[in-house]
């Protein structure tokens, strides 16, 4: 026990929330300025950085703003006001957005363009080109281009967020009088028009295409000066649940109010007029600090599109994955053999290194057109356009087959796309419920019940990951497919908890929240406590998404100080504190970012040489924890806890690329050693332990 006193002061205690999220999407940007990644991959680590900033202003910064509107002025639990963390916030940003923009036009163009890929302007335009391009102008753009003029009988428009738009001055060529108007950049053609006259791939942003185009616009007037300016709104979703009669149809309403949220971003270029600023400013109602200044072109989320250009030199080298040893032998028509694997042992699979689509679509795949399954039940909480995992519900409830699906409509950003899904399915028969009242459903779960020889027998899958195909193949993420009685019985309990009346439910093999889970994991720290002060064997490592909650930060503390060591692997926000002297001395907090996004999460628990180890969707959050259905399966199998165990040695090991986190919060990149040589990559080491394994 460590005798230093421990500080009471909040922000020794505690980082705060929204300062941890931008020092994550520090680490993305860090991964962009990294020089050693191929270029198109860190265009797409530029496109990452900006998307998360724009959810960060959507999210975060419209709640704070709603504080400060409201009147709160509390301190939060790390110690900061509203206006105060505002203004942290606002400087922080402009820092990030500055190295975001000398990342781009420094580095990142000067690279594309010797590797032949070169992002132009207007001027840069060869006769033959501009002729090419005004071609694509005149049949493609031009069609869906709706100029709004500003006068006393057109008011100003309204500006919808993320969207790109032109602030246009046009005067009439005998009038000095000056007047406004608002050109929106069409979202849905390519963010960068290809000129392909020649082996070098040139890309010209949209908008330098329209800009240069604007007297097509505005046929007899006179363009005085354009400028690109772009919108965030609060896009945070308040749906009251307790009032709400029809979830689905409360939710469409929502997504309707959504696109009027209150406006909490203006990105513009330092160049533009300071009046014609002003009067963006006023119209669309925002102060100075909510302004973001950096050279064009602004939204670099486009960027996306360049690099998904195929060029494989630029890019991570290509893999394949593989299939789990025990379904290699397995014919793809073989649904009785799939099966007889499955009762024989349980499956750990560790996506993307191992196959999605070869093991959990074709589970349901199986289910869905084998006559001895009776049901399916399926948690759906994102899930992508053309997902088999939804035909393969369909399939089976058009074959007559019973199938439920627990569909999450609150998803974030993903509301409208589930509320179509929730519908198809309806309409295919499917029995669609979006779970408990006031709860998200955030847990992975699929139950699949089978006939065999008069008997019933259940198959499940329990996962950390979305059953979403496109993202299993960026995001990492563990599963067990399995046939073991104990967890299909809990599986099937918590099925009917979520599509009936079962509150009281107990299980065996799952920690559920918000019942049982942030008491289960309490009380697995607090044996750890216990049993390093009788002197036994004692650790605790935790591999998350995020560590938020204040209660469980105070057990990790208080295990800390009893001499417990913690190992912490941390992908995004991390309040907590580590190496401080009476408080944290035994935690230590790293990071992993790459060119698979960890969203796994991993609780290891030494428990006196036994080796806990849970597999789920839950972080250490207040909303995972309290507000939501999530699910914890613990790990039976020797050897999958082997192999969990070592997939936590490789993420500890010094070896590898990572992030620190030090004793004042900051991160620090490690990507030498200390005799100077550069570190593996994580993810590399990882591949090439499953293509030894394939």
């Amino acid at each position: 026990m460590s005798s230093h006193k421990i500080s009471e002061n909040p922000r020794e205690r505690l980082i705060d929330r929204e300062m941890s999220w931008l020092a994550f999407d520090e680490r993305v940007l860090e991964l962009a300025e990294d020089s050693s990644l191929p270029v198109l991959e860190r265009c797409r680590f530029l496109s990452i950085f900006s998307s998360n900033l724009d959810d960060f202003y959507m999210i975060r910064v419209a709640t704070l703003k709603r504080k400060i509107e409201s009147g709160i002025t509390k301190s939060n639990t790390a110690g900061f006001a509203p206006k105060e963390l505002l203004v942290e916030l606002a400087k922080k940003t402009q820092t990030l957005i500055q190295r975001q923009s000398d990342c781009f036009h420094k580095d990142i163009l000067p690279l594309l363009n010797s590797s032949g890929i070169e992002i132009i302007t207007w001027k840069d335009l060869s006769a033959e080109e501009i002729a090419f391009v005004n071609g694509i102008f005149h049949t493609k753009v031009f069609p869906v281009l709706t100029p709004l003029a500003v006068d006393p009988s057109h008011p100003f428009p309204y500006i919808s967020g993320l969207s790109l738009n032109l602030a246009v001055v046009v005067a009439k060529p005998d009038s000095d009088e000056e007047m406004f108007a608002r050109v929106k950049i069409p979202s849905n053609l390519p963010r960068f028009i290809e000129i392909s006259l020649s082996n070098i791939k040139r890309f010209i942003p949209l908008e330098e295409v329209i800009i240069a185009n604007l007297s097509e616009l505005f046929h007899g007037m006179e363009i005085k000066s354009s400028y690109t300016f772009r919108l965030t709104r609060n896009a945070d979703l308040e749906l009251e649940e307790d009032e709400s009669e029809d979830l689905l149809a409360s939710m469409e309403q929502e997504l309707l109010r959504r696109k009027f949220g209150p406006p909490v971003r203006l990105e513009v270029n330092p160049e533009i007029d300071l009046e014609l600023l002003g009067t963006l400013m006023e119209e669309i109602g925002v102060t100075e600090e909510d302004v973001s200044r950096y050279h064009e072109p602004l939204d670099l989320t486009g960027l996306n599109q360049i690099a998904d250009i195929k060029a494989p030199a630029l890019q991570f080298p290509a893999f394949a994955n593989v299939l789990p040893l025990e379904l290699k032998e397995i014919e793809q028509d073989d649904t009785e053999g799939f099966f007889n694997v499955l009762r024989r042992r349980e499956i750990l699979l560790h996506h993307p290194y191992e196959s999605f689509t070869g093991t959990v679509v074709r589970f349901l795949q199986e289910a869905a057109r084998d006559p001895h399954v009776l049901a399916i039940k399926q948690t759906l909480y994102r899930t992508s356009g053309d997902s088999p995992i939804i035909e393969a519900l369909i399939e089976a409830a058009e074959a007559g087959k019973q199938v439920l699906a627990v569909v999450e409509i609150r998803a974030r950003f993903d509301e409208l796309a589930n509320v179509r899904w929730a519908r198809k399915l309806e309409d295919a028969g499917v029995h669609v419920v979006y779970g408990l009242v006031g709860f998200k459903t955030h847990a992975k779960l699929s139950l699949v019940v089978r006939e065999e020889a008069g008997l019933i027998r259940r198959y499940l899958h329990i996962g950390t990951g979305n059953y979403n195909p496109k993202t299993a193949r960026l995001y990492e993420d563990f599963g067990i497919l399995s046939s073991d009685p104990v967890l299909g019985e809990d599986v099937n309990k918590l099925f009917n908890q979520l599509s009936g009346f079962a509150p009281q439910t107990s299980f065996a093999r799952l920690l559920v929240a918000p019942r049982t889970l942030r008491s289960g994991l309490l009380e697995r720290i607090d044996r750890e406590i216990e049993n390093h002060k009788a002197g036994r064997p004692s650790l605790i490592r935790l591999k998350l998404n995020a560590v938020l909650d204040e209660e469980f930060i105070e057990a990790l503390y208080k295990a800390s100080n009893a001499g417990v060591k913690v190992e912490l692997i941390v992908r995004g926000i991390c309040a907590i504190r580590v190496g401080v002297p009476g408080l944290s001395e035994n935690i230590t907090a790293r990071s992993i970012l790459g060119r698979f996004l960890e969203h796994s999460r991993i609780f290891h628990f030494h428990n006196d040489g036994e080796d806990e180890i849970w597999l789920g969707s839950a972080d250490l959050m207040h909303r995972n924890l309290d507000r939501r259905v999530e699910s914890l399966v613990k790990v039976t199998q020797a050897d999958h806890k082997r192999l969990l165990l070592r997939a936590l040695d490789a993420y500890m090991d010094d070896e590898v690329v990572h992030w620190q986190m030090d004793v004042s919060g900051e991160w620090q990149h490690i990507v030498q050693s200390a005799q100077g040589e550069r570190l593996k990559d994580f993810h590399a080491v990882v591949l090439d332990y499953y293509r030894s394994r394939g």
